[in-house]
């Protein structure tokens, strides 16, 4: 497999975005949104496994490492009930092509003011939704951007149903981050830990489906 790449020049949207006004930052969003679509677009390489079937063993296998790896996760039972109430949700899910790690940490902005995107080193195939699971990242920077990519993403009409798979996919990907961060020391552990307890409070301990940060249009 090969894939075609070209130069962007420009400043890293995580550097940019704190320096913008919130609505341009929400402007941001909704291209990094809209962009993402037109990802979505390039079909899942062929016999491919079903999503539920896929991504309920990635499920286990974050739950299995989390709970070996000996760190503490305040909250953690709280991930983990609303991952078992909403695995259903996995069923008949369309699969796609998928950047991999699509968050304002691997976007430039050029000196035009385009949004251009890299790092495609961890594409995969699945869940369109899947690539909202790193928004944690987006959110952490601009929760206008966060609002805006997945405004801008569903042409500001998101279904329900999306916000119900995002938070899964999120509490999915927090529970694996704290394994995940050991090799890297403490420092990177603290921030994956403080993360997800940001998570937590965004979601109400997952009482919630719908974060706090989201906004439904452009702020005033």
């Amino acid at each position: 497999m090969y894939f075609l790449t070209t130069w962007i020049e420009g400043e890293g949207a995580e550097t940019v975005l704190p320096g913008l006004s919130s609505k341009e930052q929400y402007r941001f969003g909704v291209r990094a949104g809209e962009i993402l679509k037109m990802i979505h677009q390039i079909p899942a390489a062929k016999n491919q496994l079903s999503w539920s079937e896929r991504f309920n063993r990635k499920i286990d296998r974050n739950i299995t490492n989390y709970k070996a790896c000996g760190i503490h996760l305040r909250g953690a039972e709280k991930i983990i009930g609303y991952i078992e109430q909403n695995r259903y949700l996995l069923e008949n899910r369309p699969q796609c092509f998928q950047h991999g790690d699509y968050h304002a940490g691997n976007m430039i902005v050029t000196k035009s003011g385009e949004l251009g995107i890299i790092d495609f080193d961890r594409l995969d195939s699945g869940d369109p939704w899947e690539e909202f699971d790193r928004i944690t990242w987006c959110a952490g920077i601009s929760t206008a951007f966060a609002s805006g990519r997945i405004n801008g993403y569903f042409d500001h009409n998101v279904p329900v149903l999306f916000f119900r798979l995002m938070a899964l996919y999120i509490a999915s990907n927090q529970l694996s981050s704290i394994p995940w961060s050991i090799p890297y020391g403490q420092e990177e552990v603290r921030t994956m830990l403080r993360q997800a307890e940001d998570v937590l409070t965004w979601y109400d301990g997952f009482e919630t489906y719908i974060p706090k940060w989201y906004i439904s249009g452009p702020p005033k």
